[in-house]
């Protein structure tokens, strides 16, 4: 599979399987984002794998209700890091963006492989921090979902959720964000 294949088929699937998840592949998703840029190389970004099942059923606990359907989770990839971790430069502040990045290239690496990497926002950051023993001073930024699809629909979706598992959500036609020279 090329690069412009995983990013068609990937997919924020909510249906999932368990799947066993071993230290290789940890280690394979993060050679991934090591890889990703970053300004002036500073690679602002910090992962916590949560793999082992008492600690994945721990972190239910962080999860927004709406967000039931990722205790099907075989692993969860807490997201995070701080400004003073990457450039600030002038009102600039790259943190976000770097991670962001080197945090699709983990996603892209999961839809190579077959699995589905889901981020969410419906979590608590201040729960994810207690559960894993992230500072305070670190803003953890998302949580990514980690599984298999499954074609057996998840109970505990919504009606626009099952929708969503059976055809890819719309997407913005280009014209709404694409500008050729200069904006508008």
């Amino acid at each position: 599979m090329n690069v412009k294949e995983a990013i068609s088929k990937r997919r924020a699937y909510r249906s999932l399987k368990p799947v066993k998840i071993t230290k290789e592949l940890v280690r394979d998703f993060a050679e991934c984002a090591k890889l990703s840029a970053s300004c002036f190389n500073n690679q602002p970004w910090r992962y916590v794998f949560v793999y082992n099942q008492k600690k994945v059923k721990e972190m239910h606990l962080a999860l927004s209700s709406g967000n039931e359907w990722a205790k099907s989770a075989s692993m969860f990839i807490a997201v995070f890091s701080k400004e003073q971790n990457d450039c600030v430069i002038s009102d600039r502040r790259y943190y976000l963006f770097d991670t962001g990045m080197a945090t699709a290239f983990i996603i892209l690496r999961a839809t190579e492989l077959g699995f589905v990497a889901h981020p969410i926002a419906g979590y608590s950051p201040r729960k994810v921090r207690e559960i894993l023993n992230i500072p305070d001073t670190m803003n953890v930024i998302a949580l990514i979902i980690v599984g298999k699809h499954s074609e057996k629909i998840s109970p505990l979706l919504s009606d626009s959720q099952i929708e969503a598992e059976h055809k890819r959500p719309e997407r913005i036609p280009l014209k709404k964000f694409v500008y050729i020279n200069q904006y508008k």
